[in-house]
Order: structure tokens, then C-alpha cells, then sequence
């Protein structure tokens, strides 16, 4: 027992929240065995605040690090105008600020790798450009520009009000503006009322930087360019992300536009197109991949995969959701939020409060696609989890812990299936017609439920209830991190201190032992999707019959989290979610598949995925028959 730590949790309960569930948590632990710290890497993580290219919570860190090094040569702010920077300061402490200073100049001061170098290595070596490239970014990488011309809208007009410096000072000056125009309509998920019209920038600065000197799709473009990639034969597909994805088909028409791009590519480069997806994009690219073929969609046919897709490489895709945005929309919290100091919470709260956060969160419903998927089948129930380690008695299957709250009201301990049931419950009617109209969550276990879920749009998310493309020469490559970064896999909560919050729950931030980070439980993944949902599909899901009946070749390459000590963004091997778009090996990879020599990709497993994922209760349609005759008898 000497390599597994063991603590004691005093308080953590088995007693009811009101909920309809039928399962029963564990007994009350007086003393939690926690993850062996080998297992989670916990080691000496930095605690980098990057979630922000997550989700909205650590808008207020780019904010303030924005502020400062505008006070720098780091960067330019034409942007910030008029803002005063007096008042800011005013309401800010003297140790954030501080705080705030340092963050901007270590990313200053940071050794920038060469990421030209990847390219240039593979040019010495013969490799150019064959296949045409389409990129499909992720979560709220595409910045969203103002085309209102109302009088409230004008003075965005063409301005990005999500992605630039342009959103940090409209956050700042005008909130509640920047509020109603980042928000959808809660009742149609569309447009809101007013005139407000926000659309996905084009082109290649879509994506390629967040912000001024925040690079997301950059270094690929960079190396792409260096073996032969330019407009004529590569594209980033970028999209709207606060979009469900049948809303992107109806307002935008996103996937008519991408379907006629790849098809022009095969027919003027007379080659099928490769796919680089990242993140919630593989989850897009999926549903695409449903709606080309349907006649309810693209009406392509189930051969049009086949024809015009030569590869999809999936980098990090959250295949079965994300267990962080459960939290998000539910109390407006993550680790990011959690994790912040005292310093950093007051500016948090003085600009977003965990009500608007979440307000915020409801009001872009394809956030919500990324709730994880699967149930209790995948992430386990009230005594067990398949990534539960040894002597671990507190299975990461309970999602949501609570503690008693100064004896005054009792708590139940939540299964992830349990948690988005009551997600539903305390949420408005608009954000539960919603969720349940645009996306399903469920397992199929036969080939007769899958084949009759693809005419079911809400299916075409979810690879558990759907299959992949009828195309037997169609290869898929997985390219991931999953390790070496912990990553949120439960938490624990509270009453709010605050009696007048709308909230009634919140992260017990006051809980740091162990694995468990102020009340977020870490395991396994790439600090943002947990190795479940990175991994599973391409190590096991994809090989049973039913969600591959073409026999579609799958080839994984997991990528350790090993980021240099002094580098902000982790380096050229860091397998951080959103930098690993900047490892080194990653765009070798890239640029390998892009150029036709994917075949000379191995595969390389480092995690313990497969074991996990043979304790996954989702099984073969025979095996399955026999489970359910057990569990009978």
C-alpha cells in the first residue's frame, strides 16, 4: 500500500438528493483510498490556465493578461480604444494584478520551437502535398463576427465578438450588448430577435489564432504550407459552434457548403480528401457524415463517403462527449473556474457570475452535443467506473458527490446518466427542448437499432447508436494524448454560500486532498476530454459489427502529455487538448496522412485504454444477449 495514498474525507455522504434515481451510493467512507498518483500523473502538473479555449470560463484570464501586456511590446490593442485602464485596476487587487503581470510576461519570454521545422524535415525526405485537406476545428476555435446593422450592432459590424480583442473590450464595456449578441434565441436556437447576427469567420484566420499571439491551427498551416498545401488544395471548414448541428444545416447551410467544397476538390484535384477534425469537429464530422448520405440530408448516398473521402484523421475528438460540460451548464463551473485563487475569483464573479456562465452555456446549444454520452455503460454506476485502478473505493461511477451541508439538508451521489437527469430537472423547458431535440445519448445493442437509428437525426452524434460510413476503403487514424494531464472525471459539491443564487449547487472548492482539486476529481485524459471518450471508439467500438459493418480501418497513435517545464504552452510533445495541435509529432503525422504515406504509420498504445474499455458494458449484439440472460438469472 506504501505507492497508493491514502486520505480521509470526513462528511462524504450517501444520503438522498431529491432525484427519482433507484441507485445506491456507496456506504459512507470515513476513509477514501484514493487513485495511485502513477496512474493519473498527477506529479508536478503546472496549473496553466488554457481551459479557456473550452469554454467561457477563463474569458476573464484572457482578459486581464490582455490588458497588461497591452501595456507591452507583446502585442497590439487597436481594439481596446477608450477602455480605461484606472478603472480596471481600481476594482482589481494589487495581487492579482501582479499575478496577471507575470502570467503575460512568462508567455513572452517563452522559447518559440520551429514549426516549420516538421515540414522542411519531410520535404528532405520527398514528401509534398496529394490529397486534398479540409480542416474542422473545434469547440469555440472559429472566431464569430458581427454582420448586424442594427444601432445596437453597428459599431460591431465585421468586428469578432468571439475570438479578438474586439470581444475582450465589448466584455468590458458592454457586457450586457455582448451578452444578447453572443446568446441564441432560447426558443428557436437561431438568431435573436433585434436584428443580432453573429457568423463564423472563413478562410484560414478562422482558426489559426484564438487570439493575437494564441495560436491554435497556426503550426499546422505552417507545416502543411512547407510540403505544398495553399487556398487551391486545403480548407478549414469553419463553423458556428453555439450551433446544434441540424441548425447549422438550417441557418448556415454548413454541411451543403462542405459537401460541395470536397466534391469540387475530388473533381478539379482528381483526388479524395483527407479530413483533420479536432475536438468537437470529429463530432460534427461525424454527424456529417450521416447527413450526406440521407436522404433527409445531403442525399449522397451511402457510397458518397466512399468516393470522396480518402482519410479522417481525428485529433482528441470527444467521441463520447465531454464530462466538463456537465458542470459548465449545470452550475457554470469547471476545474478552470475551480482551480482559480481568491485574487482571480473576485475578478471572475465581477465580470461573469456562475448565473451568467451558465446562462451562457444553455444559450449555445451546440455546447451541449459535448454532454457525455453512453450513461452508466460507459462511465459507470453507483460502485463502479471501467477506469476505476486498484483499491480505489471510491468509484469515479459517482459524477456528482455531495457532502452534508452544515447537517441542514442531505445529498444523493449521482451516476453521470443520473447527473444529466437532473441536469433536466433544474434546468428551463427551452434548454431541455433543446438538448433532447437536437442530441441523444443512449447505447444501441443491435444491428436493427442501428440501422433504423440513421433516420433519426438526433442518432447521427452518437457513434454508440450509429454507425460509420459504408466505406470499406475509407481509413480513420486517431490521433490523441490521453495521458500524463489529469482531466476532470468527477466532482464534488455543495449548498452556494449565496441563499438568493439560482444555482442550488455548487464545486466544493474547499476540498484539495490527493487527486481530488479543490472538489474536481482527476483521472485520465488530456486535461480537457478523458481518455474514455478519446479512445474508446478507436480502440474498441469501432471493431464491433454493428457500428462498422464496411470494415473501415482504424489505426490509433496515443501521444503522452510530456510538456517542458518552461514553456507555457507545453512545448513541441505536450499533449495538452488544444496545444497538442502544436506537437511536433502530431503535424509529422498530419502532413504523413495528407501526403499518402499513412500506411507507414504504426500504431502505438502507451494507456491502459483497452482494459478500460473491455470493462465497457456495451458489447457484440451476441454477447449482449447473454449479459442481459445473466442479469436475469
Amino acid at each position: 500500500m506504501s505507492h497508493h495514498l491514502r486520505k480521509r474525507i470526513p462528511g462524504l455522504s450517501s444520503n438522498p438528493l431529491p432525484s427519482d434515481s433507484r441507485e445506491e451510493s456507496p456506504a459512507t467512507a470515513e476513509e477514501v483510498i484514493l487513485a495511485p498518483k502513477s496512474k493519473v500523473h498527477h506529479g508536478k502538473t503546472r496549473k496553466r490556465r488554457n481551459g479557456f479555449i473550452f469554454f467561457l470560463g477563463g474569458v476573464f484570464g484572457i482578459v486581464v493578461a490582455g490588458f497588461f501586456a497591452g501595456r507591452s511590446d507583446l502585442i497590439d490593442f487597436p481594439e481596446f480604444g477608450e477602455l480605461s485602464m484606472d478603472n480596471l485596476l481600481d476594482v482589481l487587487p494589487a495581487g492579482f494584478v501582479s499575478d496577471a503581470r507575470d502570467l503575460a510576461r512568462g508567455e513572452r519570454e517563452a522559447v518559440n520551437y520551429d514549426s516549420f521545422q516538421v515540414g522542411l524535415n519531410l520535404v528532405a525526405q520527398g514528401v509534398r502535398a496529394n490529397h486534398p485537406v479540409v480542416m474542422v476545428p473545434g469547440v469555440i476555435s472559429t472566431g464569430l463576427e458581427s454582420w448586424g446593422t442594427t444601432n445596437a450592432s453597428r459599431q460591431y459590424f465585421r468586428k469578432r465578438l468571439w475570438g479578438s480583442w474586439s470581444m475582450m473590450r465589448a466584455l468590458v464595456l458592454d457586457k450586457e450588448g455582448w451578452k444578447r449578441h453572443i446568446m441564441l434565441d432560447k426558443k428557436t436556437g437561431l438568431d435573436p430577435p433585434g436584428g443580432i447576427k453573429l457568423r463564423a469567420a472563413q478562410g484560414f484566420d478562422a482558426a489559426d489564432f484564438f487570439i493575437t499571439g494564441y495560436w491554435i491551427w497556426n503550426k499546422i498551416l505552417e507545416n502543411l504550407a512547407t510540403i505544398g498545401y495553399d487556398p487551391t488544395n486545403s480548407f478549414t471548414a469553419a463553423y458556428d459552434w453555439r450551433l446544434s448541428y441540424a441548425n447549422l444545416e438550417v441557418r448556415d447551410q454548413y454541411f451543403s457548403r462542405l459537401k460541395m467544397y470536397i466534391e469540387m476538390s475530388n473533381e478539379v484535384l482528381k483526388k479524395k480528401v483527407v479530413i483533420v477534425s479536432h475536438s468537437m469537429g470529429s463530432q460534427v464530422l461525424f454527424y456529417f457524415f450521416h447527413w450526406v448520405a440521407s436522404k433527409n440530408g445531403g442525399n449522397g448516398g451511402d457510397d458518397w463517403v466512399e468516393k470522396n473521402v480518402d482519410s479522417w484523421i481525428n485529433i482528441s475528438g470527444c467521441m463520447l462527449g465531454a464530462l466538463k460540460g456537465l458542470p459548465a451548464v449545470l452550475s457554470g463551473e469547471m476545474k478552470d473556474t475551480a482551480q482559480l485563487n481568491a485574487f482571480a475569483v473576485y475578478g471572475l464573479e465581477k465580470f461573469l457570475s456562475r448565473e451568467e456562465r451558465a446562462e451562457i452555456f444553455r444559450g449555445m446549444p451546440g455546447i451541449s452535443s459535448m454532454l457525455p454520452i453512453g450513461g452508466n455503460a460507459v462511465w459507470g454506476n453507483a460502485t463502479w467506473a471501467p477506469d476505476d485502478l486498484p483499491e480505489q473505493n471510491v468509484s469515479f461511477g459517482t459524477f456528482l458527490n455531495f457532502k452534508e451541508n452544515n447537517g441542514s439538508a442531505h445529498y444523493r451521489n449521482l451516476t453521470v446518466e443520473q447527473s444529466f437527469n437532473y441536469l433536466m430537472d433544474v434546468s428551463e423547458d427551452w434548454y431541455n427542448d433543446q438538448v433532447k431535440g437536437s442530441y441523444s445519448r443512449g447505447v444501441a445493442h443491435t444491428t436493427a437499432e442501428v440501422e433504423a437509428n440513421e433516420k433519426d437525426s438526433r442518432k447521427w452524434i452518437n457513434p454508440l447508436e450509429t454507425r460509420l460510413p459504408l466505406a470499406p476503403n475509407l481509413k480513420i487514424y486517431c490521433f490523441y494524448a490521453g495521458i500524463g494531464k489529469p482531466t476532470e472525471r468527477s466532482y464534488f459539491y455543495r449548498k452556494p454560500d449565496n441563499p438568493l443564487s439560482s444555482l442550488n449547487i455548487t464545486i466544493d472548492t474547499t476540498l484539495t486532498t490527493g487527486n481530488i482539486d479543490h472538489g474536481v476529481i482527476l483521472g485520465e485524459g488530456d486535461g480537457t476530454v478523458n481518455l474514455l471518450s478519446v479512445g474508446y471508439m478507436c480502440n474498441k467500438g469501432w471493431n464491433m459489427k454493428r457500428y462498422n459493418p464496411a470494415g473501415v480501418k482504424i489505426k490509433v497513435f496515443e501521444m503522452p502529455h510530456e510538456p517542458e517545464r518552461f514553456s507555457p504552452r507545453g512545448g513541441p510533445n505536450t499533449g495538452d487538448h488544444v496545444d497538442i495541435l502544436g506537437r511536433s509529432s502530431l503535424n509529422d503525422l498530419i502532413l504523413k496522412v495528407a501526403a499518402g504515406k499513412g500506411d507507414e504509420i504504426g500504431e502505438n498504445v502507451v494507456s491502459d485504454i483497452k482494459t478500460y474499455a473491455d470493462r465497457v458494458k456495451v458489447y457484440e449484439e451476441e454477447g449482449f444477449f447473454q449479459s442481459v440472460l445473466d442479469e436475469l438469472s
